[in-house]
């Protein structure tokens, strides 16, 4: 789906210019977060390194921009304390972050080095780390997959092997940095392919599962001798049976290796809570994967909902009530395989903070709390 919203986010650069982005595909998201971890295999082989099974709940943010708020001098409270972001979200039981990636970003901040240094960061902090590949010198998603300017006049073999080469040098750089992600994305809502107009869909699927293949064996060739990461296909069909169907039986038949269903889902684009409730069973009958809301978000302040009722109250109660209710949905998959939610950006500046976690002035809402309850149990001892 492609979306028409434009959004503005401070770039790095210029900290009083307000950079233009489309709001296709991405949002809030929760992912509650599933080990990568777990013993593996002597790596002898792709199979060796595969990925343990995702056995733990996902709670994640997409904290891409975070670094980028906080060096242009926005500062996030928590109960009236200034808090480093990383850390607020930590307290409250987050334990996964999403960092996206681009080749050759010009205006936007999410290159290498950009990444490499909140990875260090966060892992530093205890998070696991989902690495989300654009393949794109900027946003990618349902309405639009432009192939870098470094890969522009390939053929598709000459594609293949520069998506093979690109994330299998990426992998490498942060293993050898210690981040190694315990998560991969092989593209951003790829609905309707990638690196267009070589791998676009429904045309060329032949041509499109060359290059999900070509990014999983980088994945593979880059993180070895470390255990594989797990590999993640996203889409942006949270409440569409049909559309998911299509899609990932299609997919399938070409023996693409994966481990995790991601699906995004912002309600004014994907439809109803119970729409997304129908999806999640039929994903966990039908494929028996684990499944993670890997985009999500709702606003605390009127914007989508404007002209017609929305699920909830545009304000920072409904906000928080909608995270809660898609938690519930999430848990409520069959055999267990809900894994998580992730929260689309919940610590930026300009306009897209009206789907942040954080008032105009920075001040925790309540959203942020929503997951206290799960996570907080044990007093630790003190003393004898």
């Amino acid at each position: 789906m492609k979306r028409e919203t434009t959004e503005r986010i401070l770039p790095m650069s210029h900290p009083n210019h307000l950079l233009t982005k489309t709001a296709a595909g991405t949002a809030l998201l929760l992912l509650l977060s599933a080990c990568a971890t777990g013993s593996r295999a002597p790596a002898s082989g792709p199979e060796a390194r595969g990925p343990a099974a995702l056995d733990a709940y996902v709670i994640g943010a997409d904290l891409s921009f975070l670094p980028l708020a906080e060096a242009h001098g926005v500062r996030f409270k928590d109960d009236g304390v200034e808090l480093p972001g990383l850390q607020i979200f930590r307290d409250h039981g987050y334990n996964w972050i999403r960092l996206r990636l681009f080749h050759t970003p010009t205006q936007l901040p999410n290159n290498l080095d950009y990444t490499l240094a909140e990875a260090r960061a966060a892992k530093a902090l205890g998070y696991k780390f989902l690495l989300d590949f654009h393949y794109s010198d900027t946003w990618a998603d349902p309405g639009k997959q432009f192939i870098p300017k470094a890969w522009a006049g390939k053929t598709h073999a000459e594609l293949v092997a520069a998506v093979f080469a690109y994330t299998r040098d990426t992998i490498a750089r942060f293993r050898e940095a210690g981040v190694l992600p315990d998560m991969v994305q092989v593209g951003n809502e790829i609905t309707n392919g990638m690196l267009w107009p070589d791998g676009r869909l429904p045309e060329h699927w032949d041509q499109f599962a060359d290059l999900v293949k070509a990014g999983v064996r980088g994945v593979e060739a880059g993180s070895a001798p470390a255990a594989r990461p797990l590999i993640m296909i996203h889409i942006d069909q949270g409440g569409d049976r049909a559309k998911t169907r299509e899609f990932f039986d299609r997919l399938n038949a070409y023996d693409v290796t994966y481990d995790v269903i991601g699906q995004s889902y912002y309600p004014w684009w994907q439809g109803s809570l119970l729409a997304l409730r129908d999806n999640l069973a039929f994903m966990a009958d039908t494929y028996g994967k684990a499944i993670i809301l890997v985009e999500v978000a709702y606003n605390w302040k009127p914007s989508e909902y404007r002209g017609h009722p929305g699920p909830f109250p545009e304000t920072p109660a409904g906000q928080r009530d909608f995270l809660d209710e898609v938690n519930r949905v999430v848990l409520a998959t069959p055999h267990g395989l809900g894994l998580g939610v992730f929260w689309w950006e919940p610590a930026v500046a300009g306009p897209l903070n009206r789907r942040g976690m954080f008032d105009d002035a920075g001040n925790a809402l309540p959203v942020l709390s929503v997951f206290d309850r799960f996570t907080r149990g044990r007093i630790p001892a003190h003393g004898p």
